[in-house]
């Protein structure tokens, strides 16, 4: 949901994430354009690429599309692998994300304004978009990159990091789903804690229909990063099982420690999708 001004919280997940992305980032693409010219520019290009087309779309402010450009090019960098090809990084899943959570804030629309639940007109801020994808970001970056750099997946722990960075890309985009699609198609929602009907957009509401979509959501993200990182099975299950168990996690941090004001909007949502990957890091630490 969309805040009117910048809290304490949303401040600390840009400190948090921002400053170590970004350097980790800027280091990546040094090295990696001394290994590979074409793999740093073609990485750069496409990161820049898909903040300008989400600032443009109105997905994003201006803010916001440069942090989601630099979290992008950071965790492309943290998931190459020779031989280069764009699609066979996070590029993939961050895409699936993207998409997902633009075509459910757009869905019902006209409703959601009505409602007062609309997503503002110039799209996610910059903390916003940072507590979705920040954990991903910290938890890829530095430490798979070393081992990628050599082949694909020769230690467990890169696999697991990387897999639980997955599971939180899922965690983000089924939160988004099942918010947005259950205002609009599951009627009055039910909090998750006492299972009281109230009105949709409450922090901690829950639906059918809106739980529903979040499980495809997940599903489709594990399924595009899994297939993209060449994870498989345990990959998608693991960041599957982690995305779904974050955005109902999402749901009772709401229900409680939002609800209260204990914690904003960016804050719930930061940890969420850590909550996402620590179970999905335990999976996966379990089963690889």
């Amino acid at each position: 949901m969309a805040q009117a001004e910048i809290g304490w919280e949303s401040k600390f997940v840009l400190l948090l994430v921002l400053p170590m992305v970004a350097v980790e980032a800027v280091w990546q693409a040094r090295d990696w354009a001394a290994a590979s010219a074409p793999a740093a520019i073609w990485t750069i290009s496409l990161s820049a690429l898909l903040g300008l087309v989400t600032w443009k779309l109105r997905a994003a402010t201006p803010w916001a599309a440069v942090a989601g450009a630099v979290i992008t090019a950071s965790l492309m960098f943290s998931t190459l692998a020779p031989p280069y090809n764009p699609l066979q990084t996070a590029l993939s899943p961050v895409l699936a994300v993207s998409v997902l959570a633009f075509a459910a804030t757009r869905a019902g629309r006209a409703q959601k304004q009505r409602l007062g639940t609309a997503e503002r007109p110039e799209g996610r801020s910059a903390a916003q978009v940072t507590a979705n994808l920040g954990v991903a970001a910290i938890l890829s970056s530095p430490f798979a990159r070393s081992s990628l750099a050599i082949g694909r997946w020769p230690t467990p722990s890169a696999f697991a990091l990387v897999t639980a960075g997955l599971a939180a890309l899922a965690e983000a985009a089924a939160d988004t789903v099942s918010s947005e699609i259950g205002q609009v198609f599951a009627g009055r929602p039910r909090m998750i804690t006492t299972l009281r009907r109230v009105q949709p957009g409450v922090d901690g509401a829950v639906s059918l229909a809106g739980t529903m979509a979040g499980l495809v959501a997940a599903a489709l993200v594990a399924a595009c990063g899994a297939l993209a990182l060449r994870g498989g099975v345990i990959m998608f299950t693991a960041s599957g099982a982690g995305g779904v168990f974050g955005f109902l996690f999402d749901s009772l941090l709401g229900a409680t420690l939002e609800q209260r004001g204990w914690l904003n909007n960016d804050a719930v949502n930061f940890l969420s999708t850590a909550a996402a990957a620590a179970l999905a890091l335990a999976v996966s630490a379990l089963t690889y």
